[in-house]
């Protein structure tokens, strides 16, 4: 294909008119007009270069959107594990936690749906023993910590969706704009590069538009994915302390 293009080239050198080489140098000095050239790309063509303008337009939002959720994730584990090891009493973080029109999320909303089945079972007490409410509250923590998890992965999927497939949208933008541009040859009588060149610019466009559209798309997944399993071992390791404090605390009651 290399030589068939070099061979199409050297003939356009030798057979194209003055007027047509002048152009081609003017062209040449002054750079490509790439808005020029989306402007005034085939149909097909410019239909994929908008699906993956969408497509970039969307990850970007994704990308600035959880940037924000992780950051305000991990600024709230670390300000809750302060407070919890910090010697505060149980009951104290869980009236802070179960204030009125404060929504809790994290660590926090995991201390508090443990430790809110742990106290409804534990004033059950004469039916319900010890190991009874420890897995209640377990339970409980569980169901929250997947909640938080699937809440920290929401949208990723749409990133993960543009970095496999935008690539492959925009070689169907390339393969389009070749098969337009080698179709008007068949009009011309006299083939040269200033014939073709126009349609395969605008094909080559699309190319470079679906790799800029999937890799911050496929580096901003690896990196979110990275940082939801880094806060998914710290809501476990939390989880699994706290229930032995709440062990602890089910013994003592039942002893007492």
């Amino acid at each position: 294909m290399i030589d068939a293009l070099m061979m199409l080239a050297a003939t356009a050198a030798t057979a194209a008119p003055p007027e047509v080489a002048v152009q081609a140098v003017a062209v040449g000095e002054g750079g490509l007009d790439y808005l020029d050239l989306i402007l005034h790309a085939s149909w097909p063509v410019l239909v994929v270069m908008i699906l993956l303008l969408v497509a970039s337009v969307m990850s970007w939002f994704v990308i600035f959107r959880k940037t924000s959720v992780f950051n305000q994730a991990n600024r709230e584990a670390e300000e809750f594990e302060g407070r919890f090891w910090s010697g505060a009493e149980l009951n104290a973080l869980y009236r802070t936690s179960t204030e009125r029109n404060r929504v809790v999320t994290g660590l926090e909303a995991i201390f508090e749906a443990g430790f809110r089945e742990f106290t409804r079972l534990r004033q059950q007490h004469r039916t319900i023993d010890a190991r009874s409410q420890l897995e209640g509250a377990q339970r409980a923590m569980r169901a929250t910590l997947a909640r938080e998890i699937d809440r920290l992965e929401h949208n990723l999927e749409l990133l993960a969706n543009v970095g496999s497939t935008a690539p492959y949208v925009g070689l169907v933008g390339t393969v389009f704009g070749i098969m337009i541009s080698f179709h008007g040859l068949a009009n011309n009588k006299q083939a040269t590069i200033a014939t073709v060149a126009p349609g395969i610019s605008e094909a080559l466009i699309a190319t470079a538009m679906g790799l800029f559209a999937a890799i911050p798309a496929v580096w901003a997944y690896n990196r979110f994915a990275t940082r939801v399993e880094r806060l998914s071992v710290r809501y476990e390791s939390f989880a699994e302390e706290f229930s032995s404090i709440l062990q602890r605390q089910s013994h003592t009651d039942e002893q007492g």
